[in-house]
This record gives C-alpha cells, sequence and structure tokens, in this order.
C-alpha cells in the first residue's frame, strides 16, 4: 500500500479551555522571534498535556480525524498530522496542553496583525518545536494538505518549497496555486452536497476525492475528471444572512488580503469576504477597492 501523508488545519475548538498564559493574547508586547520564544516557553512546561486527537472539537476535527481511514479503503496507509499555529507541523499522536493560538485576522488570539508577521511565527515556530516539514513528508510518499486560506498563507514559504519539489501532493483548500502543487479550491456552493458546517467543507472536499482515488494515485487524470463532472452536478449557490462592514473594516480586508496576495482579484476577494459570513454590496466594494489601489 502506498504511504499518505494527510496534513490538516486545527481547529480553535478544545476539549478544555485553554489556561490564561496559554493564549497569545497574553503574550508580552514585542518582536515575533521573542514572542515564539516564550510561547515555546509556556507551551513546553504546561501541565496536562493530551494527544492531539483527544485534544482538539468540532465537525471538521470529526471529520478530518477520519480522512485516514477512507484513504486505507482505496490502498493508502495514511498517517494524519496537524498543522497548528501553536505547535507547528505535528503527528495527531503528539501531546499539547489546550492553547489559543490562531493565524486569523482579527481574533484575539491571532499571532500577527499582518501577512508578514504570521509568516514568520511559522518558520520561527517550525523551527522551535515542528516535528516534521512538508518536504520531509513528501519525502516519504504522496501528500495531501487540507488547509484552511489563512493557514496557507502563513505555510506558503512551506508550499513553495513542496511545490519546487514537484512530488505527488495535493491541496484541499488553500489560498493560491503553484506551478506544481495542484489545488481543488474551496467551493461554498458544494456545501448542500457535502453536507456538514462550512468549517469541515475542505474536510469533506478530502474525504470526496480520497473516496474517488484511481490506483491509489493521489492526483490521478481520472480523478479530476470525475470531481469536474460530479461539480457540474451538484453545485448550488447558497444564500447566507451576513454581517454589514463599515468601510474601515472593508478598507482593512482588502488591505490584509492583497498583503497575503497581491495577486488576488476585486471579484476574488469580494468573494472571500462573503465566505467569511460579512457583507458589501459589490458597487461600495468596487469603489473601497479602487480606493485601496490608489493610494
Amino acid at each position: 500500500m502506498s504511504q499518505l501523508s494527510i496534513v490538516v488545519t486545527c481547529t480553535d475548538r478544545k476539549a478544555t479551555a485553554p489556561a490564561a498564559e496559554l493564549r497569545v493574547r497574553e503574550l508580552p508586547a514585542g518582536q515575533v522571534d521573542g514572542r515564539v520564544a516564550e510561547w515555546c516557553r509556556r507551551i513546553g512546561s504546561a501541565s496536562d498535556p493530551r494527544p492531539l486527537e483527544q485534544l482538539y472539537k468540532g465537525d471538521h476535527w470529526v471529520r478530518a480525524q477520519r480522512l485516514p481511514s477512507v484513504a486505507a479503503q482505496v490502498g493508502f496507509t495514511a498517517d494524519l498530522w496537524v498543522a497548528s499555529a501553536g505547535l507547528g507541523l505535528q503527528p495527531v499522536s503528539a501531546f499539547a496542553p489546550a492553547y489559543g493560538a490562531t493565524f486569523t485576522p482579527r481574533h484575539e488570539d491571532s499571532v500577527g496583525h499582518s501577512f508578514e508577521e504570521r509568516s514568520v511565527w511559522w518558520r520561527l515556530l517550525q523551527r522551535e518545536r515542528g516535528a516534521v516539514t512538508l518536504t520531509e513528508l513528501a519525502n516519504r510518499g504522496p501528500v495531501l494538505l487540507v488547509l484552511s486560506e489563512v493557514y496557507a498563507a502563513a505555510m506558503q514559504n512551506d508550499l513553495e518549497a513542496l511545490s519546487s519539489m514537484k512530488a505527488e501532493a495535493l491541496l484541499i483548500g488553500g489560498a493560491r496555486d503553484l506551478p506544481h502543487l495542484p489545488r481543488v479550491p474551496a467551493d461554498a456552493s458544494l456545501r448542500s452536497a457535502l453536507g456538514g458546517t462550512l468549517t469541515s467543507l475542505n474536510a469533506r472536499m478530502a474525504a470526496w476525492w480520497l473516496e474517488h482515488c484511481s490506483d491509489s494515485r493521489l492526483t490521478a487524470p481520472e480523478t479530476w475528471d470525475k470531481l469536474n463532472k460530479w461539480v457540474s452536478e451538484v453545485s448550488k449557490e447558497e444564500r447566507y444572512q451576513r454581517t454589514p462592514m463599515t468601510d474601515q473594516n472593508v478598507i482593512a480586508f482588502i488591505r490584509e488580503g492583497l498583503a497575503q496576495n497581491p495577486s488576488y482579484s476585486r471579484t476574488r476577494l469580494l468573494r472571500m469576504l462573503r465566505d467569511q459570513g460579512l457583507a458589501c454590496e459589490q458597487k461600495r466594494f468596487a469603489e473601497l477597492y479602487a480606493t485601496v489601489e490608489n493610494r
């Protein structure tokens, strides 16, 4: 059987509440390197660690933990790995305490205020605590990455290194396309067909992909053909009750998005905003986008 490494995004929901000192919001202000060092010291000295498989909760995590068994049904021997803003890249069997750390912008426990800060945090955290790198996983066999947009953006340098290997790998979700890393973007129009919540959409898309893999090959052309046919049959646009935003918040969102990926179009950014349950009328968004572009 082919060895497959499955890398999934962690979740903010934990089995127990983190101690105050294990929330990023409680770190002292300062440069990223100092904050990472202090964070690693706190994580390393914390009591009551538990296996990651028991630490996280929620629909996304339930679905993520099922992926290895789905992979086994089509001929893979799969290991599950967790990409965590608080722990780096870890096997699901690793032990850690409950903690509060995320790459999500504007969250109280976000590890950085900008794309650059979050990328540096990930690089330094991986150096201090990461159990393995993506390129090391690729040397073992195919790699299936199931990553949210903000986590993939923070891990961009690692994804580029994986892409440069031209190894067999697939990204479900993610933030941007890379030359030698095929990607299946998150598609909210598939939620009704896949079931569950939007938070578990990427994990459910990954399960669908694995179920339709051909001859234990992760990126077989036949699987792409099946996906395209299926999407054309079941895709259904959904309408949501979205939260209105001030002009200042919309502008901040646009700037953050363009800092994360300068190639994002206005249409792409508006869709990202709406996928997060936020509201902005199309004409107003276009005017605010032009304001940002002209500065």
